[in-house]
Order: C-alpha cells, then structure tokens, then sequence
C-alpha cells in the first residue's frame, strides 16, 4: 500500500479504441450508422477524458488503438496499443507503471473524478475492482502492477470478473470494489448510461440522435 488519499499519486489508464466508423460500438447498429455509433464513442471517449483530467493523478496515459485525433484534449499522453488478445492489451498498460495505477476503458461515459480517485487510493487497499453488470469489468487498480495478473483471463466473456477479481485474491492482495458502471455496448445500455448521466456528451448526443430516428 504505497500512496494516500492526500497525495496526488499514479497513473489513470485508459483503454481505446479511436472512434472510427466501422470499428467502434458495432453493437450499436443497426438502430444506430455506423457514423452515429462512431460518435457516440467519440463523446464517450472525450466524457471519458474529462473525468480522467479532473481527477488526482500524477500520470495520465491513453493506451490507443489506432491514430489520435481533434478530440484528444491537452494533458493526456498517447501510447499505441500493443498486438494480441485484450488481456495482454490491458497487461501491457500496466507493464508502462512504476508505480500505482487504475485502468479503466472508454465505455463508461458517466464515471466521475471522484470514483477515479476513490480508485487511485491505496491507503487500505492493494487493489480495486470495478465490476460491470455484464459480469466483466470497468476499472482496475494495482498498488504496484503486475502484468501477469491479467494475461490468461478469458476477455469478453459472462465470467471475465469473477475470474479477474479471482486472480487479484489468490495473489494474496486484499481486493476492494469500487461501484458497479455499465459498459455502453448495446443501444439498451446506451439508454441506461445516458439516463444515469444526463449532462455528459454522450447523453446529450443520444438524445439528438435518438430525437431524430422518431
């Protein structure tokens, strides 16, 4: 347990795919295009980014798949993703800290700077979890990284938590959990995450988008 609540300390990760049309929230088609999933996840992204500014860190890094662009705001430094499964994608990230870090991925347009610093304190803790009702995970955090903790765990799968967390408890770490957030891949979550936050771009985005289908 190496920080405090007090000290700005650690690194946010983010997890990214750019928002490109065809690549990204393909889940959300055919109710949405291709274009209007693509920013949805572009303002997800950039809802994303806020709270990651906003919040307490000493290093913020977004891990990206594919190349930057006008939505990237000032303060965030770029690494590309590195090839292979997502476990090893997300192992990789880690393997970039020295020292505490909290990983989250680009999904959860309504978290808050305040849940990114609640995740970024290890004053009783070794690690967090943030489960998502979809029985993965948005969020996890490593007093001191270890890669191999990830690398192995079956991704995108109804299990993916329960064996994620499983492996942070039977390395003897104490584990706490952080509040479950659902991840936007369906358009039925799309309703659920804008309803829960309103005032984020993505809501407001969602709500055009779905005024102008009707």
């Amino acid at each position: 347990m190496s920080t405090s609540a007090a000290e700005p300390a650690g690194t946010l990760l983010v997890v990214a795919k750019a928002p490109v049309p065809g690549r990204v929230k393909t889940r959300l088609t055919p109710y949405f295009t291709p274009q209007q999933a693509a920013g949805l996840a572009r303002a997800a992204l950039r809802d994303t980014l806020d709270a990651v500014l906003a919040a307490p860190a000493r290093r913020r890094v977004l891990c990206l798949d594919g190349a930057p662009g006008p939505w990237l705001p000032a303060g965030i430094e770029v690494v590309p993703q590195c090839a292979g499964g997502l476990d090893a994608r997300l192992a990789a990230a880690f393997a970039l800290c020295d020292g505490p870090a909290l990983l989250i991925g680009m999904d959860t347009p309504q978290v808050t700077p305040e849940l990114l610093a609640e995740g970024l304190d290890f004053s009783r803790t070794d690690a967090w979890f943030g489960p998502a009702p979809d029985g993965g995970f948005w969020a996890l955090g490593l007093a001191e990284p270890d890669p191999a903790l990830l690398l192995g765990v079956p991704m995108s799968v109804p299990h993916t938590g329960r064996v994620q967390r499983l492996r942070l408890t039977e390395s003897g770490r104490t584990v706490r959990d952080l509040p479950a957030l659902r991840d936007v891949d369906t358009p039925d979550d799309a309703v659920r995450v804008a309803a829960r936050a309103p005032a984020t771009r993505f809501a407001v985005l969602h709500a055009e988008l779905c005024a102008a289908v009707r």
